[in-house]
């Protein structure tokens, strides 16, 4: 049985628990502001042995945390405890250029974060031909690793091309062609339909040069009808509406935190920023 040790009380259970801060806020607290679950059903997270502090199982119910400082995790899952932070998925229409202001009077994504009351910002860009998955934040340290291509943080794509894309076309992709600025290669790639003088491709890759997927398939003589991001990390669009925004489930939020977190104090090799896909 974990014991029920509150700091503000004088002493600490039998067995000691000395390294258990005074100060901070109650755990089961803390799990349940950040939406994970109700304090009681966290309070039986914490005796089930199911809650990490800064990598440590947790060994009392009465345990305190400082949210400003303390990584939470609950199975293993990142839990995101600044009430402060918002994670907003939008599914950007064609035509709406990834800006919050617009210097030349273009629809921007101003129409999108306007309803909210945190300053929002995207994370990377989606050129205004392309529509599709676009994260909106205002945390900013999750934001750079997520957009800087050196944290491997994948996309993928579907793109109508023209002509009929074949394995070869296919292979070379996953080769790598030669561009202005540099030989590119896709991580993944595979062909969903070809028929008619039209292809469907899907293509994964982490590449944060501008408008690396027409480049691609403009090089490989498939120049892109239509574009749509589908995924971005752990992020998926799944069947949101073209135009529709909701906002991230604590499991996709604790997935995205889980990547924040591993890349803490990593190298950054690539000096490429991402720009508009």
């Amino acid at each position: 049985m974990i014991p029920d040790w509150d700091a503000d009380e004088a002493g600490s259970p039998a067995g000691g628990a000395a390294s258990l801060q005074a100060d901070g806020e109650r755990l089961q607290k803390v799990i349940a502001a950040a939406g994970v679950a109700s304090r009681r059903v966290a309070e039986n997270l914490i005796v089930e042995g199911r809650v990490t502090v800064n990598g440590e199982v947790v060994e009392a119910l009465g345990r305190r945390v400082d949210p400003e400082s303390d990584e939470i995790a609950v199975d293993g899952v990142p839990v995101q405890v600044d009430t402060s932070r918002r994670y907003v998925l939008l599914n950007k229409p064609v035509g709406i250029v990834s800006s919050l202001q617009d210097e030349r009077g273009r629809r921007d994504l101003s129409e999108f974060v306007d309803r909210y009351e945190e300053r929002l910002f995207n994370v990377g860009r989606l050129d205004a031909e392309t529509s599709g998955l676009l994260l909106l934040t205002n945390d900013g340290d999750l934001a750079h690793v997520l957009a800087h291509p050196s944290f491997g943080v994948t996309k993928t794509y579907i793109a109508k091309v023209a002509g009929n894309v074949n394995p070869a076309t296919v292979q070379r992709l996953l080769d790598g062609v030669e561009l202005e600025d540099g030989p590119i290669a896709a991580d993944k790639v595979r062909l969903l339909e070809s028929a008619r003088g039209e292809s469907l491709v899907e293509i994964t890759l982490h590449s944060g040069r501008n408008r690396i997927v027409r480049r691609m398939l403009d090089a490989v003589d498939h120049p892109v009808l239509e574009l749509v991001r589908r995924s971005f990390g752990p992020l998926q669009l799944g069947s949101l509406p073209i135009g529709r925004v909701r906002e991230l489930s604590t499991v996709e939020l604790g997935a995205l935190l889980r990547i924040a977190r591993e890349a803490k104090g990593s190298a950054q090799g690539d000096t490429d920023e991402e720009t508009a896909d």
